[in-house]
């Protein structure tokens, strides 16, 4: 027998199941939210970024030029990377030379398709702009419970890449105001790894995956070059972390549990 009240009033489960979330909310709220955490980015960014476009006016690129490729690449390091090579190098090698120092990028991405699988049409977005900074708040934040979680992920964001596009096309603009010796202003994504590099040698007790990244990167520039090192490095520790990704798991364990 079936239930006649049931057939006209379907269970609060079921109804649940089919209530579709909302795609996108921008309130105040998550506004607010959003550039809170954003904020130490977004300053981040934007002197970075200036700094950027003050270098690619100096190889001759202008504004337009530095604006496109905060939307196009969007990744500070490869960007950084590949000015000299598209000033005197061939095209194709400043392609693969951003390939692969992106490729991180690729994980980064895999990890967060479980995050990422409500999000609707935006997840393309969200996944295409995920840069370093933007991975590390939104890998362990899901926001305040009173913002929508789609709209606090897709505004931190998209705050994060205009901070960068804009300290881009404004470094670009300075690029042509300022007459100083722009020598060394490349240096300023190194020093940024570099603080990044000692701040997690001192948190973490796991000392594998930095060691093996500066054997691998020191190998490679001696055997091939300073113009040569940067791929093979790559290849070499994305190989060498994936068969010793167990033993790099059990460490990290342990390091939890102590």
């Amino acid at each position: 027998m079936i239930c006649r009240y049931c057939l006209h009033h379907p269970p609060i489960t079921a109804t649940i199941l089919h209530v579709k979330e909302p795609s996108l909310k921008i309130t105040k709220r998550a506004v607010t939210a959003a550039l809170h955490t954003s904020l130490p980015i977004i300053v981040t960014f934007l002197v970075l970024g200036t700094g950027y476009g003050i270098l690619m006016q100096k190889h001759g690129f202008g504004p337009a030029w530095s604006l496109l490729a905060g939307i196009v690449i969007f990744s500070g390091t490869a960007q950084f990377v590949s000015v000299p090579m598209l000033s005197g190098s061939p095209v194709i090698m400043a392609a693969v030379t951003a390939l692969m120092v992106s490729a991180r990028h690729i994980f980064f991405s895999i990890s967060m398709i479980g995050r990422y699988r409500h999000e609707g049409k935006k997840k393309w977005y969200l996944f295409y702009a995920l840069c370093d900074e933007t991975y590390a708040v939104l890998s362990k934040d899901d926001g305040p419970d009173d913002v929508h979680t789609g709209t606090y992920r897709f505004l931190v964001t998209l705050f994060d890449q205009s901070a960068w596009v804009a300290g881009s096309f404004l470094g670009g603009l300075l690029g042509n105001l300022l007459t100083f010796d722009s020598t060394g202003i490349d240096f300023a994504m190194t020093a940024l790894f570099v603080t990044v590099f000692i701040q997690q040698w001192i948190d973490s007790k796991c000392h594998i995956p930095a060691v093996l990244g500066l054997a691998a990167t020191l190998l490679c520039r001696l055997v091939f070059g300073k113009d040569l090192f940067l791929i093979p490095a790559m290849i070499i520790i994305l190989i060498t972390l994936t068969v010793m990704r167990g033993k790099i798991e059990t460490a990290l364990g342990g390091e939890k549990d102590g």
